[in-house]
């Protein structure tokens, strides 16, 4: 496994460099210390997963993270020292998976990276169907999503997302059991995730973020895909 560090505090890429060594061996560690540098290399070494600093020198973390976006869909976990709920929900809006506050412990980065890797690396069941809806068609054996033909480019969180509620089309999914079937049960309090990546799923499959579509809010309870026909 290939991990990318994009921070330039030393002292951060040698405590995650340390906490990998010890905890993951097998794991390969590369680092850069600029968004310029770490674009490069996101492109040259192909990383499993991208740690990447809110704080850079030559630009902000969320700049790299939507410019990864445009090409890769490779698991990216926020790292910042700010705790603002704000910081975290932009980071998730330009495309990030995760978020993690410095200082962090051993335990707390692994366990978020584990927990990214399993939703990239689990495979939803291929059912032999295909779902439509007006001019949205999932194929669900090839896990494509179209739009009046078009190809519509999901992540694997944001395909599992709209898995979920298509294959529950008209009924209520509430807030954590998506949490749970989508980020898994440790993210089942994590509402803002949900949040970011319903309005991620409405850009793509609507056009605006803000346009409720088929996906459906119940206020307070959670959500459900309004399937037409």
């Amino acid at each position: 496994m290939k991990v990318l560090i994009i921070d330039d505090e030393p002292d951060v890429i040698e405590v995650v460099d340390l906490c990998f060594s010890l905890r993951w061996p097998e794991a390969d560690i590369a680092s850069a210390t600029t968004g310029d540098e770490g674009l490069r290399l996101v492109e040259e070494e192909k990383p499993d997963i991208i740690l990447l600093d809110i704080m850079l020198p030559d630009t902000d973390g969320f700049q790299i993270c939507q410019e990864i976006r445009r090409f890769s869909d490779v698991p990216i976990v926020m790292l910042t020292a700010r705790g603002g709920e704000i910081d975290k929900v932009r980071g998730l809006e330009m495309g990030a998976d995760d978020y993690i506050t410095k200082p962090f412990s051993h335990i707390e980065l692994l366990a978020r990276v584990r927990a990214v890797l399993r939703r990239y690396e689990s495979q939803l069941p291929a059912v032999g169907e295909v779902f439509e809806s007006g001019d949205l068609r999932i194929d669900f054996a090839s896990r494509s999503v179209t739009i009046r033909g078009q190809a519509v480019r999901l992540t694997p969180t944001e395909y599992s997302l709209l898995y979920h509620l298509t294959r529950n089309a008209g009924r209520v999914l509430p807030h954590h059991t998506l949490l749970a079937k989508v980020w898994g049960r440790e993210y089942a309090d994590e509402i803002d995730y949900l949040k970011v990546y319903v309005r991620r799923l409405r850009q793509k499959l609507e056009g605006d973020p803000e346009t409720t579509g088929r996906i459906v809010s119940e206020r307070g309870v959670g959500y459900k895909f309004d399937a037409v026909a």
